[in-house]
């Protein structure tokens, strides 16, 4: 077998895919392929047996169910095989390279998983009375001490369960202070590079959003913010570093700037990984800030839940966060969950949510802050940013950066002028990579860079495991200059799904299985 330049062995034109023989099953080895549920389930098995009911008197009256229920069901076995076959057919952070900028795919240590599983943790419910979980308000209480000495900021609110979930907390305790002064400024600042869910929110709740145009190397203007500044601006939501993967410069001159016009300054959070220990939001006048637990620390990322985006609040915002939290008495916390146990100067904006949050998550988020210490966290921010420049430099003779050859924080972004007059696009630039082995980058993101490809390597990432990765772009990159169109335009051709004809599924979607017609009939209607 030969080698390329990069120390990489070439794989031979024979194990191509379509060169292959079909087999009988369609399985590849023990890539398996897999069956609908629909399609491999009947309704007369099950994986458990249950006994007829008794005689009893239907109270749905004309709402009773007329059919079958027609679900699909497996036994056991079957049932297991199904779903890890699925699973198989997964990427995720414990396969490979997770290399999505803006979101800080990083390793999930399983030391937190197994403090999560402890007795009187795992089992805990948010129902038992105050007197049986101290210990989890306890741990409450360590978490917020620990997010607040990070940010340096006065409160924090535990109950959100997303980022976008926090967002939208500090956006309303930021309304509550407005209200609570008698004034209805009704406009938020939301720069363009900004993350959709930054101008969401703000619209959820009542705010109309103004775009703050960036700078050609996607920070913000000091001077463009000013210019946008009046009496009836209410806050401007930043995200530092930003979502160009560089660090917001002018962000103290900003946010004297908003104050000075009776504004709050939120932060978005989702990029606190390059920051933790270098730089305390507070100080450069913060008011508000999200912070994603699964983003900086580790906890299990996506997958519908369950997860935690506690909220840091200033001085000027802490009486307004949401009920329940966490108030000290002396050296003991208490968790106030009405508003019957609230003490003056306490004034929350309502509730987020019937519950205190996520403890699950909460422990994970915990014990990867105790195992790592201070400096432990100070360290990964700063392997975080090391790594990302290490790929910049690995690629920037190769592919092009919109901001220029600069210094990025935590993510690198390029754009996809490298890619002209090759007849290969960014979507088929990322579907050659899912052939070698990855996951894309984030691409198309963020919208003010033509062609964005974001790559946030995280600090989990080895020497030896960037070198591969940065080697394989570069052969990917050399393969598109020199118009070896089949390599993308095909791709990908080793995943267990050729491409989607995107156009078409988006002008005829498919939104609901039907049931193919049997061999026999299809064959008798043709």
């Amino acid at each position: 077998m030969s080698m390329n330049s990069q120390g990489r062995p070439t794989v031979a034109a024979t194990a191509a895919t379509s060169d292959l023989p079909d087999t009988f099953t369609g399985n590849r080895a023990l890539q398996i392929e897999e069956a609908l549920l629909f399609e491999v389930g009947r309704d007369d098995v099950t994986g458990v047996d249950l006994d007829e009911p008794a005689e009893f008197t239907p109270r749905l009256g004309k709402l009773a169910r007329q059919q079958p229920i027609d679900l699909p069901g497996l036994s056991e076995p079957e049932t297991m095989r199904h779903y890890v076959r699925l699973s198989q057919k997964n990427y995720s952070i414990d396969s490979g390279l997770y290399p999505l900028g803006s979101c800080t795919m990083k390793h999930n240590p399983r030391l937190n998983e197994k403090m999560a599983r402890l007795p009187g943790i795992g089992d805990v419910h948010p129902l038992q009375p105050l007197s049986t979980v101290g210990g989890a308000v306890e741990l409450m209480a360590e978490l917020g001490r620990w997010l607040l000495e990070m940010t340096g900021m006065t409160s924090v609110a535990l109950s959100p369960k997303a980022g976008a979930h926090g967002e939208l907390c500090g956006m309303m305790a930021i309304k509550a202070a407005i209200a609570a002064k008698g004034e209805t400024r009704n406009i938020v600042l939301v720069p363009e590079s900004a993350h959709g869910t930054n101008p969401a929110t703000a619209a959820l709740i009542g705010f109309k959003v103004v775009t703050v145009p960036a700078r050609a190397d996607g920070t913000v203007d000091p001077e463009a913010v000013k210019a946008l500044l009046s009496p009836d601006v209410a806050a401007i939501m930043l995200t530092n570093p930003n979502t160009c993967g560089l660090f917001e410069r002018d962000v103290v001159e900003i946010a004297a700037a908003i104050h000075a016009a009776g504004a709050y300054f939120y932060c978005d959070g989702a990029n606190f990984n390059a920051i933790v220990g270098k730089a305390k939001v507070g100080e450069l006048g913060v008011d508000a800030m999200h912070i994603n637990l699964h983003k900086t620390f580790s906890t299990p990322h996506g997958g519908g839940g369950p997860g935690a985006g506690p909220v840091v609040l200033s001085e000027r915002l802490a009486a307004f966060a949401p009920l329940p939290f966490i108030r000290m008495e002396g050296n003991d916390p208490v968790l106030v969950e009405s508003e019957a146990a609230l003490k003056p100067g306490e004034t929350p904006f309502g509730r987020m949510t019937a519950f205190h949050g996520q403890m699950g998550m909460f422990v994970r988020a915990l014990s990867y802050m105790l195992s790592h210490g201070s400096d432990g966290l100070q360290q990964a921010s700063e392997d975080a940013v090391l790594n990302a420049n290490y790929v910049r430099a690995g690629l920037r003779d190769l592919m092009s950066q919109p901001s220029g050859d600069r210094t990025c924080m935590h993510e690198v972004l390029f754009d996809d002028t490298f890619l002209e007059g090759s007849g290969v696009s960014t979507l088929d630039f990322a579907k050659a990579m899912i052939d070698e082995g990855y996951h894309p980058m984030t691409m198309y993101f963020p919208l003010v860079v033509h062609g964005a490809m974001l790559i946030e390597p995280t600090e989990s990432e080895s020497k030896a495991s960037l070198d591969l990765f940065i080697a394989t772009l570069r052969d990917l990159v050399m393969k598109a200059k020199a118009g070896d169109l089949e390599r993308f335009e095909q791709a990908p051709r080793y995943a267990p799904r050729r491409r989607l004809d995107e156009t078409r599924a988006a002008r005829s979607p498919k939104l609901k299985w039907e049931k193919p017609e049997p061999w026999a009939e299809a064959a008798a209607a043709e």
